[in-house]
């Protein structure tokens, strides 16, 4: 088993369906590596340097996939999500993707359903089904792994963010790219405490836009 590699990236592609695809130089050999788009955002700033990516080999009759991952934390998650029956490694990959490691499971362990149905692929008796069976796991996984609980404020107010989230989609931004956005327009203190939707929007459309 391959707990990590630590290389330098030799390439970042997108393939089809949303698959983002890492080549990792490690020792003049090249890794190739299914990873979720939000390492390959924090990769691109990395070209230069030597990266750590944690590894989960998945083997099949047919093939052998290694997926990479930004923590230790996020693939022992990864190996959570694909124990849930119904769900493979594309749609675990796409539930890290549109909530990021804290979010996801503050989801999963509160049951907050309309959350995890953000994520393409996802129905509700999905999410149902995914936090029915990681509740619990999670909850108590969560405090050994040392997963921060998230702030309660890591987006706009109940109120207004279904205005704020139907605008962005309206403007052709995906859920996951709307969640990564809002996640970091909030760190700004003056945005966070707005209730109007409209400042919301523009902080996230310029952070989009960067």
């Amino acid at each position: 088993m391959i707990s990590y590699l630590k290389g330098t990236v030799a390439t970042i592609q997108k393939s089809s369906g949303n698959r983002v695809t890492l080549v990792l130089d490690v020792n003049q050999i090249g890794y190739e590596l299914q990873i979720p788009r939000r390492l390959s955002q924090e990769l691109q700033a990395a070209l230069e340097g030597k990266v750590q990516v944690f590894t989960h080999l998945q083997i099949r009759e047919d093939q052998q996939v290694l997926y990479g991952f930004a923590s230790a934390a996020e693939r022992d998650l990864f190996r959570q999500l694909i124990s849930v029956s119904g769900i493979g490694a594309q749609l675990a990959i796409a539930l890290i993707d549109t909530l990021g490691l804290p979010n996801l499971v503050q989801a999963i362990v509160t049951g907050n359903i309309r959350a995890l149905a953000k994520t393409p692929g996802v129905g509700n008796k999905t999410a149902e089904r995914i936090a029915l069976e990681l509740k619990t796991k999670l909850a108590e996984w969560r405090q050994l792994a040392g997963v921060a609980t998230p702030a309660s404020a890591t987006g706009p107010a109940p109120a207004i963010l279904e205005d704020v989230e139907m605008t962005l989609l309206a403007l052709g931004y995906e859920n996951s790219e709307i969640s990564q956005a809002l996640e970091a327009v909030s760190q700004d203190t003056l945005v966070a405490k707005s209730t109007n939707a409209e400042e919301w929007i523009r902080s996230a459309i310029a952070w989009l836009s960067q």
